[in-house]
């Protein structure tokens, strides 16, 4: 059974090593070859996680904190020391595709993902928004939520798009993303679209003289 330091040391191994499985197979992958690619026996699984559930569970949580020290670090890197990290690193491929895959399976796991990305990403816009690096908006939660979904959403279309494209290639994707998408989100983030305020101003003079409805009954969970 060996110490319980090892049997920490093991049990990372393993979850990292369905990361990986989970991200260029599907959750479909089996224990059998998550174990393999740990170089453990599949009884290892269970011995640390108990059931694929709960090592699901234990991945989504990793990535989720994973993407938050990515993005932090990004938030608090020079622009040209961000830049001068590419080409993309596998790690960040690792989680992209991970995300991607989570949000095309659907169901609870892809939903309650998804909510904890726009959650994580609600606090960077904040923080973001304190320190002068973001303008602030009239709905901060609208517009990250409204931003996950666009560049995930961009992300589902490309590939679906392209169904030959190889998901674990992790280095390939990121770079591939990037080339695609780096350069028309910070021209539209940083010099925006239209050259007046006329369509906006007109959208709030009509949201005042007919505010939404409230929903009736009880509200959808989020």
């Amino acid at each position: 059974m060996g110490t319980s330091q090892d049997d920490s040391t093991g049990k990372a191994r393993l979850r990292d090593a369905a990361i990986e499985c989970f991200a260029a197979r599907g959750f479909n992958e089996s224990l059998r070859a998550i174990a393999a690619r740990a170089g453990v026996t599949a009884g290892m699984v269970r011995h640390h996680f108990g059931s694929k559930e709960q090592l699901r569970a234990e991945c989504d949580a990793t990535v989720l904190q994973r993407y938050r020290t990515l993005k932090t670090a990004s938030m608090n890197a020079d622009p040209t020391q961000l830049f001068a990290q590419f080409p993309s690193s596998k790690e960040g491929g690792i989680l992209l595709v991970y995300i991607l895959r989570s949000v095309r399976e659907g169901g609870a796991a892809g939903r309650e993902f998804i909510e904890h990305m726009v959650s994580e990403s609600l606090e960077f816009s904040l923080d973001a928004v304190a320190r002068g690096i973001v303008v602030p908006s009239r709905d901060e939660e609208a517009r990250v939520r409204f931003l996950v979904h666009q560049s995930i959403g961009a992300l589902v279309v490309r590939l679906a798009m392209h169904p030959d494209t190889a998901l674990d290639d992790f280095e390939g994707v990121m770079a591939q993303f990037y080339a695609d998408a780096m350069l028309p989100t910070l021209e539209l983030y940083t010099e925006g679209l239209f050259t007046s305020r006329s369509y906006l101003d007109q959208y709030l003079a009509y949201l005042a003289a007919n505010p939404p409805a409230e929903p009736a009954g009880e509200l959808p969970p989020r």
